[in-house]
């Protein structure tokens, strides 16, 4: 649940950092997504792309808490 929090607002501000990005590359002063759907789909990549890396975090601290509690290696 809280994995999920943090996707959405850290990909919420993934938008402005990526924005940001292509204004200074493209020497834009504004970006238009074109409404609100395209926008959100955008936000729903971004979404996804930090729920897996939150949860691959996540899955390996847990593997490293075990194998710290385990010592019969």
């Amino acid at each position: 649940m809280i994995r999920a929090a943090a996707a959405g607002v850290i990909g919420f501000i993934l938008i402005f950092i990526e924005s940001m990005i292509v204004m200074k590359l493209k020497g834009y002063v504004t970006i238009e997504f074109g409404g609100l759907a395209p926008f959100i789909n955008v936000w729903a990549m971004n979404f996804f792309f930090v729920f897996a890396i939150l949860t691959q975090v996540n899955n390996w601290y847990m593997n490293k808490e075990s194998l710290k509690e385990d010592n019969s290696f």
